[in-house]
């Protein structure tokens, strides 16, 4: 993994996370990215021709290696974390983080430690009974600048799982709306 991606990751992980009520969306368009309920991957998928996924890490990641929301948003057990860059076309647009509980991992339909270079919003949203609650959004100060940041808890078949993403700054959430 490269410097610049540690250091994105570093920054999402500091991020003080905002109720959306409490929130000063920069933009109308940012704020229709942020609050999105449905798998975020198809919508990448409407901005460009290719959307692909890089992955970075996909191992278990020991309890205590969990911080204290982590643990409040999910459970104190060894997670699979997910780490991956989506692409639109090539540019890197998405950088996400993904805690899923060793429980969340029984009893699907779909192996989730077998995801691979697959975005994982496909997968979760294809299943047939999905949630998503516990969404926060903030703003991650990251060597380029801010940029936009939301967390949330999806439900897959009543087990939960904790996504982060960052959006970085060639992403379609910054594009400037038509007057």
């Amino acid at each position: 993994m490269n410097q610049m991606i540690a250091l994105y990751l570093s920054a999402l992980r500091q991020v003080e996370w905002q109720q959306p009520e409490n929130f000063n969306f920069p933009s109308q368009i940012a704020r229709e990215w942020l609050l999105e309920q449905g798998s975020l991957s198809r919508l990448l998928k409407t901005y460009c021709q290719q959307l692909n996924v890089d992955l970075l890490h996909n191992d278990v990641v020991l309890a205590n290696k969990l911080d204290e929301q982590e643990i409040a948003l999910l459970s104190q057990e060894q997670c699979l974390l997910r780490k991956v860059v989506l692409k639109g076309d090539g540019e890197p647009w998405i950088l996400g983080r993904t805690l899923i509980p060793q429980s969340s991992l029984t009893d699907q339909p779909h192996d989730l430690t077998q995801q691979g270079e697959i975005p994982l919003g496909l997968t979760v949203f294809s299943a047939e009974n999905v949630e998503r609650d516990a969404l926060q959004v903030g703003w991650a100060k990251t060597p380029n600048g801010l940029c936009l940041a939301r967390r949330s808890r999806l439900w897959m078949n009543h087990k939960p799982m904790l996504v982060a993403e960052l959006f970085l700054l060639n992403a379609p959430i910054y594009a400037k709306e038509s007057v």
